[in-house]
Parts: structure tokens; C-alpha cells; sequence
């Protein structure tokens, strides 16, 4: 028990400690010396119970809890098990007869016939308290001569406030003037760049600044320390001249005024005389008030009225005179700006109405039949459709997707129905035909057609391709109009038909689904099924595991080459593999022998969030399962959370309530009857209160592209309708590779030079990947500039990529690794997080050690 030892004597002297000032307490206040005996009397309760006071708080708070238990078992208790609190009122209650000092001998010992001793601490104690009190005394009285000082200093302050300000306005307009005379202007640079030289750019002009707030952000050209070193603004410079001024001008003018009985009490009590530093320093509060208000106010002035001032000798009456016209004139100013304001607002949302707003109203009473196919997934809406298409002189098929309108496209040439297509990327005339197949963005509105079909119109929705829908359900020029689309989409598609003649069509599935109660492992896999997740490389990883277990896979993912999806798709239906693994991308318009859809993940990234799947989402991706006369009943099946996701398959729709809006060249036109460059568009654009029921396209990637020609060559030599076009094409501007190629392009177009050869590369399955996507971009130039006889190679060139593509998949997958993000180690392709255990707990370390200091 070394801690309790060493804490007794502690103890003790901490007691004794105590005791004596006890003593001195009781007898600083009595004016006649009280006896020892009569102080026993009055305090021996208090004396007596000290020392237990004292030792129990010692030792609960510092005795170890190990030494506490040790000598609880010692003295017969069993503690193992116990709670803190328990063994800490056990262990008081023990050291309540540990050893017991005795206070009252002690006190006896040391006072007790001590007379003298006693007499001498009571003088002692008694002179200390009496020199306290006289000094608390003195202490209040200077506290009363200085509140008084400062009633008085306030109430002159609040007279005269004006007449201070009328001061400062002097001399901040004498300095302005001299500044504007003397001093040189500075490139406007933000004022923490220190490293970079100012170069002087000639003198201030005062018709080139408003107000004085205006000129603060100038340079002075001088570096100062604020936070950090930087270049001082003017705005520095004279809150620093205001507050070196102000409190000598206001400590000046209150001397001259503070009655004589203040000064003299103040020189009594204080021992000196009442000086204009003291009396700064008094009044901080109220000065630093002034200043603030001060600078706020002089921030308001004209400059063009302070350059004026600075020439007018100063006197109260005329400088007063002066500020109140100043302040009518600036006030009558301030009116005409905002009506100047108001009226360029209110031919602002006149121009924006003549620009965007009438855009985004739907024609209505037009002439036109429009059928919709309204239902679920894989219930033949879109076969219905593309039936009556076929039946028709001509036709227009818009799919969401480019794989889509070549299966389209492929189908209807197939069945003897001549067709051509039109995407981005090519177009393929076919002889005699009066058929088109093409992606949605392709839609023309001054092309006639005996039918249109609008595939996957719930698309509306989508924040950056929805306008394109709406434009082609509105505008679509046809005898009749076939619009395919989910049942959540189906009011929002009326609504903007109006009174139009309409013919709705509704499907529902005839192959029911049917969700298994077990939770899905890889184990699980058979044939027909299609495994779902939502990234390439969960594709990849997945479909090298099952082909290392002896599956047979075809793979579906977003970036993967539209014919390459094809050939992968014709494998599964020709039964060459018996499993597919695909991203959402199998979710709209692919048609396939699936026995079951397996969902391995039930979240994914959607661009700026992890989040988990809607249930259009889920429904969108499970109604793949079945096929009539080969899969009776649609299987789907999770790898966790059930129940929830069952509730997400079988949940109402949430009906779509807002569609997308876009830029279209109608919009163009009127706003080049006001401006001509794209920056001002993209501003008015972000000014433009989309209408109700309506979201505007962010047009990010365009923004992000011009960003790289803004103020060039490029933007100078083309016309604005050209330039967005070339902003418009659609490519992925995630991938550096391919806006350096658009850059380089733009350049070649402009100079009248050749376009630069995409950049194609034969190693791994990414870099033959984005070697697609470079020619696909090329190809995009070369269609947009009319250069069909040399894009008719590039389309070869692509063709022969994507076929590696295909042949990379049947061989490279079944290699393929998994390696840590940090430190390139070897993990199982099931291991299911980017980074490996050892890397995982070094960043815990590091994220621990942080939080904890």
C-alpha cells in the first residue's frame, strides 16, 4: 500500500493547512482578540471534522483502484467482479478509522498556553484584513471616478457623433486625394500572392470607382502581416488611418470638456493627473464602437465627393453643410441606381422569358395520333411498337441507348425491312430505305415520318439527356406517334400531350417473378443466371471468379463497345456461356433467356453519392428475368437484406413529376439577337428559373469544355452555334486522354490542319477500352464536319478494336487479378473492400493517433 503511505503524511500537512486558515479567518473580523479557549468553542465541529474531509479526498482520487481492491481483500472482502463505484464507498468507508489524525491535540499542542504566539497572529492578521478592506475601498472609489469619467465621455460622444464623423471624413478624404495624386495602380491579383512582382499600371482614375468600398480592394503596393504575410489592400490601409486617428481626436476634444471636479477627484484617487493616453485607454470600448461605425460609414461615401472635399478648409458649419447635401445627393443617386437596377432586371426576365421561356412549353392540338405503351419491363411494348412501324411507308425509331438501335437496326433489315441507322458515331445508308434507327439525341424535328417510336420515354426524367425525350414527344413530326414507356412515366406523358388524340396501350407481365427467400452466394450460380452489380470492375472480378469455377460468361457493362455487348449477348442466347454478368446497363431494352437476375450489390454510385437502389431501379433490372417458352417464372434473388428489397420490387411506382430541359438551336437563335459569346450564355442559362414541373440540364460537361477554349483562337474563329456543337459531343470528359484529343481537334479545325489519328494502344483490355472511345470521338468529329467517305475507315478501325475487345474478354478475364489500391499485394477477386487488411489497419493507426492528440 506505498500510495496510501506516501498520501498520509500529505494529508496531514494539507489538514493542518486548513486549520490555520481557519484561524486567520476567524480572526481578521474581530475587532477585540478573541482567546484560543473561545475559538475552540465557536469552530471545534469544524476542527474535528477536517481531517476526515481532507483524507477521504485524498485517498478516493488518488489511491490506484488495484491498491484499493488489494487492501479491501486484505480486510475480508471479496471485490473481484465489482463495480468502480462500490469499491470506492466500500474503500471510504474503511479509511473512515484509518488511523485518525487528531486535530484537537494537535491544536493544543500548538496553541495552548501560547499566549503570546496567539496575540502576535492576531495583530498580524487583523492589520493584512484592515489593509485589504482599505484597499477594496480605494479600489471602489476609482471605480467610481472612472464609471463617472465614462458617463460623461458617452454622453459627449453621442452629442457630438456627428461632429466626429465630420473629423474623419476630413481626413480620410485628405488622404485619398493625396493617394490618388501620388500613388500607382496595381494589377488586381489576390493579395496572399507575394511571389508574384506588382507592376505599376499608371495612375487611379476616380471615374473608374463608385463608392470608397469600391477603390478598398485596390493594392498599396506595401506588404503587411494580417493572418499571414500578403499584399496590403487600401482597405487595411485606412481602417489602419481611422484607427490611429479617431481615438487622439475623441481623447483631444473630452479633455477640453471633462468638469474640473472629475479630473481633480481622478488626480487624488489615482495619484496623477488625468492624461489623453489614460484616457484612450478608459474609454477602448467606446472608441473601438466609433471606428467600426466610422468605417462602415466612410465605405458608403463617393469618392468623386471626398476628392472635393479634400480641397475645402475645414470648419464644422461648412463641412456639415457640405455632408448633408453629399448624403441627399447620394441618396437620390442611390434611387436612380436602383431603378436603374430594377430596370435592367425587368429586361433581364424579358430577355430570358424571349430566350428559354416559351422554349419549354409542349404544342398542343397538333395533328397527330399519338399511341402509348405503357408497362413493366419485358412485356413486348416496344415489339408492339416496332410492328407498326414496320407496317408504315416510313419510320423513326429513337432508342436511349446506341446498342439498341443497332439491334433495331439489325432487326428490321433482317426481316426484310430496309433501314439505315444514324447515331453519333456512324450512319449507314441502306438502299431503298425509309427507315431509320438512330439514338434519340439524333431526332430532327423538321423530318417527316408516317410513324415515330419514342423507346424508354420515362428517360424525360434524367437531369442531362431527359430534353431529349420532351423534344421528341412534343415536336415529333408524324401521322402517328408511338411513345414506349414505364407506368410511372404515363401522367407526366399525357399531361404534356394536352388535349392531343391519344390511344394508351397498357402491358403487364405474363411470366410472373418470383424473389427466393435464400440469401444468394456465388456458390448459387447457374446456368441462365445474370449476376448484377454496378462497375466494370466488379464485372471483370466477378466474371473471372466464375469462369475459374468453371462457368461459361458473357460480360455487359456501360463503356464496354456497343458490337462487343452484342457478341457477348449472342453468346449467352446461343447457349456458348450459360451465365452473364452485367451492370444496370442490362436493365433497359436487352432482351435475353434469363432464368434469374442476381442482384450482388444493392447500392450503387450514381455520380456524386453511394446510395442505395430506387425501386424503378430494382424493378427496371429484375424485370429481365423469364422468358415465354423457355423460362416460365422470373427468378430474382439478393445477397442480403430481403425483405427490404422485395418491399422496393413490389412498391408503387413513383409517379415522374418533373422532366428535363436543354439548350436547343430555336434558343440559340434568340439569344444571339442579344449576345454572341457561349460565357454569357451558360450565365443567362444559370439565370433562367426553370418552369414548373421542369429541370434544367446541368451542362457541366460543356462548361468544363469551354473552360479549355474560353477567349482562345477556337472560340474567335468559329461561330457560337458551331462551338456548342463541338461542346455537345458525347464523349466521357472523366477521360484525360479524350479531351486532350477534343482539344487537339478543335485546334486541327481551326487551322485548317488535318484532325490528329486517335491514339490507339493494343495492352490491356482498359487501354483497347478507351483506344474505342478515342475512335469513337474521332468518328464524331468526322461525321459532324461531313467527312463520311474517311470516317467509312474509322468505322472499320473501330470495328476491328471492338472485336479485341471480344476476344480479350473469352481469354484475359479468366487471368485477371485483384491487388491492393496501396500497396499492389495480391487479394482474392471475392475479398470485398479496395485495400488489404495490413493497409487497412496502418490507416486506422494513423486515424486513431489523430483523433486521439
Amino acid at each position: 500500500m506505498s500510495k496510501l503511505t506516501a498520501l498520509y503524511p500529505q494529508a496531514i500537512e494539507h489538514t493542518k493547512m486548513k486549520i490555520y486558515e481557519d484561524i486567520d479567518h476567524y480572526l481578521e473580523v474581530k475587532e477585540s482578540m478573541p482567546t484560543y479557549e473561545q475559538y475552540i468553542i465557536d469552530r471545534r465541529h469544524y476542527i474535528e471534522q477536517i481531517w476526515i474531509n481532507v483524507w477521504l479526498t485524498k485517498v478516493t482520487n488518488d489511491v490506484p483502484k488495484r491498491e484499493k481492491k488489494a487492501f479491501l481483500n486484505e480486510s475480508g472482502y471479496e471485490v473481484e467482479g465489482v463495480d468502480r463505484k462500490l469499491i470506492n464507498r466500500l474503500f471510504r468507508n474503511e479509511m473512515r478509522t484509518f488511523e485518525p489524525f487528531d486535530t484537537l491535540s494537535w491544536i493544543e499542542d500548538t496553541f495552548s498556553g501560547d499566549d503570546q504566539g496567539w496575540e502576535e497572529r492576531y495583530q498580524l492578521v487583523r492589520e493584512q484584513y484592515l489593509k485589504r478592506k482599505e484597499e477594496e475601498l480605494q479600489a471602489e472609489k476609482r471605480s467610481s471616478i472612472k464609471e463617472n469619467i465614462e458617463a460623461f465621455a458617452q454622453h459627449i460622444i453621442e452629442e457630438e457623433y456627428e461632429h466626429f464623423y465630420l473629423y474623419v471624413r476630413y481626413h480620410v478624404a485628405k488622404q485619398l486625394a493625396d493617394d490618388f495624386e501620388n500613388n500607382q495602380k496595381y494589377p488586381a491579383i489576390a493579395p496572399f500572392k507575394i511571389e508574384e512582382r506588382l507592376v505599376e499600371e499608371g495612375s487611379f482614375d476616380t471615374a473608374n470607382y463608385s463608392t470608397l468600398a469600391t477603390f478598398f480592394d485596390e493594392l498599396t503596393g506595401a506588404v503587411h502581416k494580417k493572418f499571414h504575410w500578403e499584399y496590403e489592400t487600401y482597405f487595411y490601409a485606412y481602417e489602419k488611418l481611422i484607427s490611429e486617428y479617431l481615438p487622439n481626436l475623441v481623447a483631444r476634444n473630452l479633455m477640453d470638456q471633462l468638469p474640473p471636479s472629475l479630473t481633480d477627484q481622478y488626480a487624488i484617487e489615482f495619484n496623477r493627473e488625468l492624461s489623453q493616453r489614460s484616457l484612450r485607454k478608459l474609454l477602448t470600448i467606446y472608441i473601438n464602437t466609433l471606428e467600426s461605425d466610422f468605417f462602415k460609414r466612410i465605405q458608403e461615401e463617393y469618392v468623386s465627393d471626398l476628392i472635393e472635399l479634400a480641397a475645402i478648409p475645414f470648419t464644422l458649419e461648412r463641412h456639415g453643410a457640405i455632408y448633408e447635401q453629399d448624403l441627399e445627393d447620394r441618396e437620390r443617386k442611390k434611387a436612380e441606381e436602383l431603378a436603374e437596377i430594377e430596370r435592367k432586371k425587368a429586361m433581364e426576365e424579358r430577355m430570358l422569358e424571349d430566350i428559354f421561356g416559351r422554349e419549354y412549353r409542349p404544342s398542343i392540338g397538333r395533328n397527330i395520333q399519338y399511341v402509348l405503351h405503357i408497362g413493366e419491363t419485358n412485356t413486348g411494348k416496344t415489339h408492339h411498337a416496332l410492328e407498326r412501324m414496320k407496317e408504315a411507308n416510313s419510320g423513326l425509331y429513337l432508342a436511349p441507348l446506341r446498342l439498341l438501335a443497332l439491334e433495331v437496326f439489325d432487326k428490321l433489315n433482317h426481316e426484310g425491312v430496309p433501314c439505315s441507322l444514324k447515331t453519333g458515331e456512324e450512319e449507314k445508308e441502306m438502299e431503298g430505305a425509309s427507315h431509320i434507327s438512330c439514338t434519340v439525341e439524333m431526332f430532327h424535328e423538321k423530318e417527316f415520318y408516317d410513324i415515330v417510336v419514342i423507346d424508354e420515354a420515362q428517360m424525360i426524367a434524367d437531369n442531362d439527356r431527359g430534353f431529349s425525350w420532351f423534344k421528341a414527344i412534343t415536336k415529333a413530326n408524324a401521322k402517328e406517334v408511338h411513345i414506349i414507356g414505364s407506368n410511372n412515366a404515363e401522367s407526366m406523358i399525357v399531361e404534356l400531350l394536352g388535349d392531343s388524340d391519344i390511344e394508351i396501350y397498357k402491358y403487364y407481365r405474363e411470366i410472373p417473378l418470383e424473389v427466393e427467400s435464400k440469401e444468394f452466394s456465388m456458390k448459387h450460380t447457374r446456368k441462365g443466371d445474370a449476376l448484377v452489380c454496378f462497375s466494370r470492375r466488379r464485372v471483370l472480378e466477378t466474371a473471372s471468379r466464375l469462369q475459374n469455377s468453371g462457368h461459361s460468361v458473357s460480360m455487359i457493362y456501360g463503356s464496354m463497345p456497343p458490337e462487343t455487348r452484342k457478341k457477348q449477348m449472342q453468346r449467352f442466347i446461343d447457349g456458348e456461356t450459360n451465365v452473364i454478368v452485367a451492370t444496370d446497363a442490362i436493365g433497359m431494352g436487352l432482351n435475353l433467356p434469363i432464368r434469374r437476375i442476381v442482384f450482388l450489390e444493392n447500392e450503387k454510385f450514381d455520380g456524386t453519392r453511394r446510395r442505395r437502389l430506387t425501386s424503378q431501379e430494382v424493378k427496371q433490372i429484375a424485370g429481365r428475368a423469364g422468358r415465354k417458352g423457355i423460362y416460365d417464372v422470373g427468378k430474382v434473388a439478393f445477397t442480403k437484406d430481403i425483405k427490404r428489397m422485395k418491399r422496393l420490387l413490389n412498391q408503387e411506382d413513383e409517379l415522374v413529376s418533373t422532366f428535363a430541359i436543354a439548350p436547343t438551336n430555336a434558343v440559340f437563335e434568340r439569344f444571339q439577337k442579344y449576345y454572341r459569346d457561349l460565357g454569357t450564355f451558360f450565365e443567362l442559362w444559370n439565370k433562367f428559373e426553370s418552369p414548373k414541373g421542369t429541370k434544367k440540364a446541368t451542362l457541366s460537361e460543356e462548361r468544363e469544355l469551354y473552360t479549355m477554349v474560353r477567349g482562345t483562337q477556337i472560340e474567335a474563329r468559329l461561330s457560337m452555334m458551331d462551338l456548342y456543337g463541338f461542346l455537345h459531343l458525347p464523349f466521357s470528359t472523366n477521360e484525360p486522354l479524350l479531351t486532350k484529343q477534343w482539344r487537339q481537334a478543335m485546334s486541327a479545325i481551326i487551322k485548317g490542319e488535318e484532325l490528329p489519328e486517335p491514339i490507339i494502344k493494343k495492352g490491356s483490355l482498359e487501354e483497347v477500352e478507351l483506344s474505342y472511345k478515342a475512335v469513337g470521338l474521332h468518328l464524331l468529329f468526322l461525321y459532324r464536319l461531313d467527312r463520311r467517305t474517311e470516317a467509312l475507315y474509322w468505322e472499320r478501325v473501330r470495328e476491328e478494336i471492338s472485336d479485341d475487345v471480344h476476344e480479350r474478354l473469352k481469354t484475359d478475364v479468366r487471368n485477371m487479378s485483384k491487388k491492393c489500391k496501396a500497396c499492389g499485394t495480391k487479394l482474392d477477386l471475392d475479398f470485398a473492400f479496395p485495400i488489404c487488411e495490413d493497409c487497412y489497419a496502418s490507416r486506422q493507426k494513423k486515424y486513431d493517433y489523430y483523433y486521439e492528440y
